[in-house]
């Protein structure tokens, strides 16, 4: 059985980490989704403001998400050589 100390790796804490920024941000949107909504719809570079939302949530929970399956021990598979069409 694992100990606690093996347990928590400094690639675990990067991804507890990453949950906890995750879940603020959220939290964040959600309860200020009055004032992004007026300031996107309010012309000019107001627009930039979903797309960089977009752009940071994305990261955040991607980088999340991956060291989450990591964590788990769930990986993609992997090829040597790359698949070839046939003719």
């Amino acid at each position: 059985m694992a100990t606690p100390s093996s347990v928590v790796t400094s690639q675990n804490l990067r991804t507890i980490l990453l949950g906890v920024v995750s879940l603020i941000l959220y939290v964040v949107l959600f309860s200020n989704e009055a004032a992004i909504l007026e300031l996107s719809l309010s012309g000019g570079w107001g627009f930039v403001v979903p797309i960089a939302i977009a752009f940071l949530f994305s990261f955040v929970h991607g980088a999340f998400t991956g060291g989450f399956w990591d964590m788990l021990g769930l990986k993609a598979q992997t090829r040597k050589e790359p698949k070839r069409w046939s003719k």
